[in-house]
């Protein structure tokens, strides 16, 4: 599959995901919608779906239908291709929360589902119903009498420890940078990797490994190789994400960035702590005059520079792992992860 028939390949994803999404949804809700007992309580699941999964880029969603459509025989694609499903409720459960914890701030004309009217923490509760949809979702797929799939249990215990280590890295995350204690010496080097590695890349790693185990590839060291690979390419997002955080455009990003106002152990501040007495004093503040002064440090050290020969040599590293790790699967699936992360600019 070439590039242009790998984007072809995505961009058809979203259009099947968004076509396929009330159906998902009905499966989710309609058989308890009209219960006096929970009816309400379901009403605002379809409500919380509805609202959070669908819109963003996909990544983790379409890398499982892309994957799938690359180790999975056709005849078996229709079925499979729908779990990935699962991915799009995980990531809308962790943004849900993530914004809560982050206190993120939205674009213009946006609101975030803790932001809307009278939501406010009961947020987190609508965070944990998305998480449980997740299994009871894929109990409904792969356990249907006379169709069960074998993969099952291997998918259970796949997005259980995905949602564990995420949250290890979040608690990590939370810990280093605790609101109202601005602390930059515990931004080290080893910590804010250690931070992307449990919140970010562990979880860049599931929807390939869903993606072998429903095509019946649940060979250890297999999956240690793809591990290997994704791993690496997992860094990258939160690194990435942190650079346009400051630097990216909102209007492109479909966000505010508040890293230096939050006190976040982000790759940027982490790249340049021996400007440490600009930082302490303004490091951590909500004043725009603050906030403006780091920024304009971040810009007279020329981080962007800094970014862009990171991402280059990153670049050139994920290549040398897949052509070294990629078989027994097929380059083409990392290939297709690595134009579409790559020179993003959101």
């Amino acid at each position: 599959m070439n590039g242009d028939q790998k984007s072809d390949v995505y961009a058809q994803g979203k259009q099947d995901f968004v076509q396929h999404f009330s159906q998902i949804v009905r499966m989710l809700t309609e058989d308890e919608m009209g219960y006096s007992e929970t009816g309400d309580a379901i009403a605002r699941l379809k409500e919380v779906l509805e609202y959070n999964a669908i819109g963003g880029k996909y990544h983790q969603g379409l890398t499982v239908l892309v994957a799938s459509q690359e180790l999975v025989e056709p005849r078996k694609q229709d079925a499979d291709s729908l779990q990935w499903a699962l991915t799009m409720v995980l990531q809308a459960f962790f943004l849900v929360a993530d914004d809560i914890m982050d206190s993120s701030l939205s674009p213009q004309g946006q609101i975030w589902w803790y932001q809307k009217p009278g939501m406010g923490l009961d947020a987190i509760n609508d965070a944990m119903l998305l998480e449980a949809c997740i299994y009871h979702l894929l109990k409904l797929y792969s356990t249907v009498p006379g169709l069960e799939q074998p993969y099952y249990l291997d998918l259970i215990e796949l997005f259980l420890q995905s949602s564990y280590q995420t949250n290890i890295g979040q608690t990590l995350d939370l810990i280093t940078a605790p609101q109202g204690n601005v602390g930059l010496g515990r931004f080290t080097e080893k910590r804010y990797k250690s931070i992307v590695k449990y919140k970010a890349a562990f979880y860049s790693y599931l929807p390939v490994a869903a993606a072998m185990y429903m095509a019946g590839i649940d060979g250890e060291k297999n999956h240690a190789n793809a591990k290997k690979i994704l791993l690496d390419m997992g860094e990258f997002f939160p690194i990435q994400d942190d650079y346009l955080d400051l630097f990216g455009d909102p209007s492109v990003t479909s966000k505010v960035g508040t890293d230096i106002q939050d006190n976040k152990c982000s790759w940027l501040v982490v790249q340049r702590l021996q400007q440490y007495q600009i930082l302490k004093k303004n490091y951590g503040q909500k004043e725009a005059k603050k906030v403006a002064q780091v920024k304009a440090l971040y810009e007279e050290l020329d981080l962007p520079a800094v970014f862009l020969q990171y991402e280059e040599d990153s670049y050139s590293h994920i290549m040398g792992l897949i052509e070294q790790y990629a078989a027994p699967l097929t380059p083409a699936i990392f290939l297709g992860l690595v134009r579409k992360i790559y020179k993003q600019k959101k």
